[in-house]
């Protein structure tokens, strides 16, 4: 087995991805320098990324890291499946927001010739999982690739993208790192993860405190997630939906495996304290609204899937407008047509 343990922390790389003559410390995770598209400009602060890093390192310090993998062990391997649907092998891959490579275990190296693995949190690069393609294992933000254009055959990034403050920018990063005819296959969570943990928060502290804040954080909406990818470059874009739904004994139980799996809030405008009586109250209206015949509660993860292809000169084009042959109207009778066409032949 053949591992290469590398923890790349360079201090200021050369170049930043797309802007010649800059130099970026990717200890800073700031949104201060520009990218390809002039991203800076239109980029909201929505999170504070510093403690979502420090939740993330927090997470896998714990001695039982495994017993919250759970959910993006699942997920990962549902991304190492859509690989596998490619019939292609990929010398060079990247895996953007890795933790500890869930998505690197499913993989093998008649697949992946090499396989780069990129995350804030330095702790998660340091207890990734073994595997037997070889790793380089870089600190680096999502937002800031630290790579030169068209290196990667293949780039995947499995639940980390909801976290980043300007995903137009991610996404125009991964696409500038992709060589043509690379493709993005990635997974993020989707605007329906978590309503009932949201539903039972709002009913509670409304009840109790005469309103409510956000507990759980914003989620891009699947309308606007090819639009982003076909912004950013990408085509053949192929965008679908799963919900994987995970039962808890009850509310506190799901809410101690979310901060197990560094996925507790990190918005800016999250409420640092829920009161006691609060809780107990959101706890008790999670059991009234959703529990199971059981008695168990239900979460619900809504996961986006994204494939998008970067443009090569080879790849299948659409026809010319106006060259087809038969209207929508007539696809009903498309067997007589074709008939008919043959015998006139």
């Amino acid at each position: 087995m053949l591992r290469l343990k590398l923890l790349w922390v360079p201090r200021c790389l050369p170049r930043t991805a797309g802007v010649p003559g800059k130099t970026l410390c990717l200890r800073k995770f700031a949104s201060s320098v520009s990218a390809p598209g002039n991203a800076s400009t239109r980029a909201l602060n929505i999170f504070d990324r510093n403690l979502k890093r420090k939740q993330k390192n927090w997470a896998a310090r714990q001695p039982e890291t495994m017993k919250f993998d759970y959910l993006k062990e699942e997920v990962g391997s549902r991304i190492a499946d859509r690989i596998y649907d490619i019939a292609r092998d990929f010398p060079f891959a990247l895996d953007v927001g890795c933790g500890r490579g869930y998505i690197a275990q499913h993989l093998n190296k008649e697949t992946v010739g090499k396989l780069f693995q990129t995350d804030i949190a330095e702790n998660a690069l340091k207890n990734s999982s073994e595997t037997e393609i070889p790793i380089v294992s870089v600190l680096a933000d999502e937002e800031f690739l630290p790579f030169q254009e068209n290196s990667f055959d293949l780039v995947v990034s499995s639940l980390s993208l909801h976290w980043v403050n300007d995903l137009p920018r991610a996404l125009e990063q991964i696409h500038y790192v992709l060589k043509p005819d690379g493709v993005f296959i990635g997974a993020m969570f989707g605007g329906d993860t978590l309503y009932e943990l949201r539903c039972s928060l709002q009913l509670a502290e409304t009840e109790r405190e005469g309103g409510f804040s956000p507990h759980i954080s914003p989620f891009t909406a699947v309308n606007d997630l090819g639009h982003l990818l076909g912004r950013a470059g990408f085509n053949t874009l192929t965008v679908d939906t799963d919900e994987i739904q995970v039962n808890y004994p009850g509310m506190f139980e799901l809410m101690e495996d979310l901060q197990g799996m560094g996925e507790s809030n990190c918005a800016w405008n999250r409420k640092a304290l829920l009161h006691r009586d609060t809780m107990l109250a959101a706890a008790a209206v999670y059991k009234e609204m959703y529990k199971n015949e059981d008695g168990s509660v239900p979460a619900t993860y809504q996961i986006y899937y994204m494939i998008g292809w970067k443009y090569h000169d080879s790849q299948a084009q659409p026809a010319e407008r106006g060259s087809a042959t038969v209207s929508f109207g007539q696809l009903g009778k498309i067997n007589s047509i074709m008939s008919e066409n043959k015998k006139s032949q």
